[in-house]
């Protein structure tokens, strides 16, 4: 559902980290008792934002550390050069503008104003991608499979306000046919 060729989102971007918690089906419970055996899965989020309100393109990829050398890539990889990249006030993002990009960062450590209420488009969107996986997917998602369930809520959220719902599955096969097959072993490892 990615295309290769797709745009980078510009303008102003909010990025941050959230973790999705996931039950694995394979066991479920762990061995301590009745709890169930979740994992925890670091995403990392950037959601365009509109002015003077509303929001506009996302972007979505799992990360093994919420660190500079995963959460950099990440805003090159995905948001255009001299765009304003806002993000809370971790030191992950201090070299943002050391490789191209206007840096606003917001520290909510202290802060009177929380979190939901200087980054609204991020805390917005990682609310609404953690109810589609529990609400949706019935919680089901297992971590091996997390890729390309991101992947699909990102082609569905940028395609929200699409007037025609015939354009998005035509836009669905285009993609599939330009795209490398998957065969049955993929689908099932």
């Amino acid at each position: 559902m990615v295309l290769a060729d797709r745009s980078l989102l510009s303008g102003l971007v909010e990025v941050d980290e959230t973790c999705l918690a996931l039950t694995d089906r394979l066991q479920p419970i762990s061995p301590k008792g009745r709890k169930s055996n979740t994992s925890k899965i670091l995403v990392v989020i950037a959601v365009e934002v509109h002015s003077p309100k509303g929001f506009g393109r996302v972007r979505i990829r799992r990360i093994d550390k919420g660190d500079s050398e995963h959460l950099i890539p990440f805003v090159q990889d995905n948001v255009q050069p001299k765009s304003i990249v806002h993000t809370d006030g971790s030191p992950a993002y201090n070299k943002l503008e050391s490789v191209g990009f206007k840096h606003k960062a917001t520290v909510h450590l202290g802060s009177d104003i929380p979190a939901h209420k200087s980054m609204p488009a991020i805390h917005r969107v990682a609310s609404l991608l953690q109810r589609w996986l529990l609400g949706t997917h019935h919680g089901s998602v297992q971590p091996h499979q997390l890729d390309y369930y991101l992947d699909e809520y990102v082609f569905r959220f940028n395609r929200r306000s699409s007037k025609s719902r015939g354009l998005l599955f035509y836009r669905l096969l285009q993609q599939s046919v330009v795209t490398e097959p998957v065969t049955y072993n993929d689908i099932i490892r």
